[in-house]
């Protein structure tokens, strides 16, 4: 069988779970990922007859994406950007909303040096090693609850050829004196309401870690509020704290900010969905 056959053979097989035009993304993936071809070969070996492994590889992979797993779970790595991330079930799969999130930081500091950041929730990491790839001297504190999380993160770490530090901590127990002398914060908190789980697709539902997903619908901003608090304190007088936030809770997550003294800012991603929000304290 060739390239086109498998392809045309995922897009019966997958129909019930995903459009067609995900499903031409998601076998372009695996191809590109498992057999580890650029763009260009993907494209030039479509119309090539595969060999009994490819073939192996490409059927084993079929028959996960029929669970609903995620594409990224299968392959072991997700592009955040412009790297490769190593991602387990243990670690959320990072998205395009939060490329956004850190291209806002780095555009906001791009002429600073010798920053002290912090990640809360790090998870693979992307958000704190992209950082410490693109601000110069950084100083890079990565904190998880999950000890894989961290582990996973500091080997994408090492990968990427980034130094930086973990530190295994519940964020929600932490007291005010424990964090200090940070210029930037920034945190992609658990922040998708119960109610909203109708909203989400089964490859995010069965197999990401709700621990890093869902919050109570009775209390929907309880990290970003234990977060504040923190950043009170752990701030410098003139450091920032960034947040990706509930599309649906802009307002109410500004509001909150403002109570603690921040000066805030929404930003719209590029779905035009409230997504991002910048704490100043200057």
């Amino acid at each position: 069988m060739t390239l086109s056959d498998y392809l045309k053979l995922y897009k019966i097989e997958l129909q019930n779970i995903y459009p067609e035009q995900e499903i031409n993304s998601v076998f372009q993936i695996v191809c590109e990922d498992l057999f580890n071809w650029s763009r260009s070969e993907y494209l030039l070996n479509s119309r090539e007859e595969l060999n009994h492994l490819q073939e192996e590889i490409l059927h084993k992979a079929l028959q996960e994406l029929n669970t609903s797993k995620p594409v990224q779970y299968i392959t072991g790595k997700a592009h955040f950007y412009g790297n490769d991330f190593k991602v387990t079930p243990a670690t959320l799969i990072p998205r395009q909303e939060t490329e956004e999130l850190v291209d806002l930081i780095i555009k906001d500091h791009k002429n600073r040096t010798d920053l002290n950041i912090l990640d809360i929730g790090t998870g693979s990491g992307c958000i704190g090693i992209s950082l410490a790839q693109h601000l110069k001297d950084s100083q890079v504190t990565m904190m998880d609850i999950s000890k894989e999380a961290l582990d996973i993160a500091l080997s994408n770490a090492h990968a990427i050829g980034v130094d930086v530090k973990a530190m295994g901590q519940d964020v929600l127990q932490l007291s005010n004196d424990q964090l200090a002398g940070f210029d930037i914060i920034v945190s992609n908190p658990p922040y998708v309401r119960e109610l909203e789980k109708v909203e989400l697709h089964s490859n995010v539902l069965e197999h990401e870690p709700h621990t890093a997903l869902f919050v109570e619908n009775n209390d929907p901003l309880l990290f970003y509020r234990k977060i504040l608090e923190l950043a009170k304190d752990g701030l410098k007088n003139n450091g920032t704290l960034y947040f990706e936030i509930n599309q649906y809770l802009p307002e109410e997550t500004k509001t909150l900010a403002e109570s603690f003294g921040f000066k805030t800012e929404l930003f719209r991603d590029l779905n035009r969905n409230w997504r991002m929000m910048r704490c100043s304290r200057w």
